[in-house]
């Protein structure tokens, strides 16, 4: 295993000290506002303009958009600042506090993904000292664990724009050319409760969730017949009832019901249109039935990512690390980023296994290739 320098592992140290945890429960969302700080004041040292956006209204949630350079083009390499909850009791280390250990590093985010700023640091290191022909932008986000909130700000913003952009999520530095997209909701249905000796006082809320069930199945039979791509290990769109709760006893009506549900979309299908047929079909059921129906977005969604044909960026990464391009299952701010015209693969340190668990960690020799790779990126695309 080669030699990790101590002053990365310090600032890798550095970031998952910081907590950042984003999380639909308010009880356990916090601010990423000290990562971004600590990251905005390195950058700036190294001579990078760093711009701080906010991206709610209690200036909470931050993206950082730090810039090395002038003109078009460049290269942005991209990464969220924030981790998913943890359960402290199951760790076996501290974990905001790097652990080296049997040539692993431990620690919440270490993975997915705070170590990848420190990692990207090293490799502009190797670089900064030569002139820059094309900018390199380096962007920090709030919030893809949860709501996606700082991708979506970006590209309701209109900015950055390179001509590429590599998200170094965790793939064990495979370029990622595809992966799904993904929605979550839930509908709820209200009935009218009453005793369940005479079903005439009520309606039943429960029983009609059962029909409004069938014409999900039906859509979900009728997408998976429609949409296919060879490019993944499950080639069709799924969709997946999660969980059903409803009513209160069993000698009333049922007067509530509600139901969730995500769909795992392929390339070209729209969140959007799936969305509206849902509501349609539910509309469909319940309207003749006298049944009020809310639908709710509990995630609203990432679309499926495939990169541009003949990418250039996916071919560099690919002769790079001499592997072919892969699907993943998770889904990332590719298309976020695509959204705002740039040639975007997702690549970075770590393995995704290891992710959102306790103990995450990262393998030690995967570190120097990593920069490496990274640093011949950054060649390429900005000297």
């Amino acid at each position: 295993m080669s030699l990790v320098l101590p002053a990365l592992l310090q600032q890798i140290d550095k970031v998952v000290s910081l907590p950042s945890v984003s999380s639909a429960n308010k009880n356990l969302d916090m601010s990423n506002k000290p990562v971004i700080d600590y990251l905005a004041n390195t950058f700036e040292d190294i001579g990078f303009s760093c711009e701080v956006i906010a991206c709610d209204s209690e200036n909470t949630k931050l993206n950082l958009i730090a810039t090395l350079g002038t003109g078009p083009g460049g290269l942005v390499l991209a990464g969220h600042t924030d981790t998913v909850p943890f359960d402290e009791e199951l760790w076996s280390v501290d974990p905001f506090q790097l652990t080296e250990k049997d040539g692993k590093i431990f620690g919440l985010g270490i993975t997915d993904m705070k170590g990848f700023f420190p990692i990207v640091m090293e490799a502009i290191k190797k670089v900064i000292n030569h002139e820059f022909k094309e900018p390199l932008i380096i962007l920090a986000t709030a919030d893809e664990e949860s709501s996606m909130l700082g991708a979506k700000t970006l590209a309701e913003l209109g900015k950055p724009k390179a001509r590429s952009a590599l998200i170094g999520e965790p793939t064990g530095m495979r370029p990622v050319k595809a992966h799904k997209g993904i929605m979550m909701d839930s509908i709820r249905l209200v009935g009218q409760s009453g005793h369940s000796s005479d079903p005439t006082l009520g309606k039943n809320a429960l029983d009609v969730m059962h029909e409004v069930i069938a014409e999900l199945l039906t859509y979900r039979q009728q997408l998976k017949d429609k949409y296919t791509s060879d490019l993944f290990a499950i080639p069709y769109p799924t969709l997946n009832l999660g969980a059903i709760h409803g009513g209160d006893n069993p000698n009333r009506i049922c007067g509530y019901c509600n139901l969730e549900f995500d769909v795992r979309l392929t390339p070209g299908m729209n969140i959007d249109t799936v969305r509206a047929d849902i509501q349609e079909r539910v509309k469909r059921v319940t309207e003749p039935l006298g049944i009020h129906f809310e639908m709710g977005e509990i995630f609203s969604g990432v679309p499926a990512f495939f990169a541009e044909e003949n990418s250039a960026m996916l071919k560099a990464a690919e002769e790079l690390t001499n592997h072919s391009g892969i699907t993943v299952q998770f889904g990332t701010e590719g298309p976020f980023l695509q959204e705002l015209g740039m040639d975007t693969i997702v690549m970075g340190p770590g393995n995704i296994d290891q992710a959102h668990q306790p103990n995450e960690y990262m393998s030690m020799d995967m570190i120097n290739p990593s920069i490496d790779v990274l640093t011949k990126l950054i060649t390429k695309h900005c000297l």
